[in-house]
C-alpha cells in the first residue's frame, strides 16, 4: 500500500506512478496539500530536504 511519506495517508498507486519522486518517495497528497499544489509542495519540500530543514 502507498503512503505519503509527508503526513503517512494512503494514496492510490496510480496516484503514486504520478507524483512520486525518482526514488518513490511521494512528498505530497491531496491529504496534506491542495490538490491543484501537488506537484509544487512535491518541488518545496524536496528543496526543503535537500539543504536539511
Amino acid at each position: 500500500m502507498a503512503t505519503c511519506d509527508y503526513c503517512d495517508a494512503h494514496v492510490s498507486r496510480q496516484f503514486r506512478s504520478v507524483f512520486a519522486d525518482p526514488d518513490g518517495r511521494i512528498l505530497a497528497c491531496p491529504n496534506c496539500s491542495s490538490t491543484t499544489g501537488i506537484a509544487e509542495t512535491t518541488r518545496e519540500r524536496m528543496r526543503s530536504a535537500r539543504s536539511g530543514g
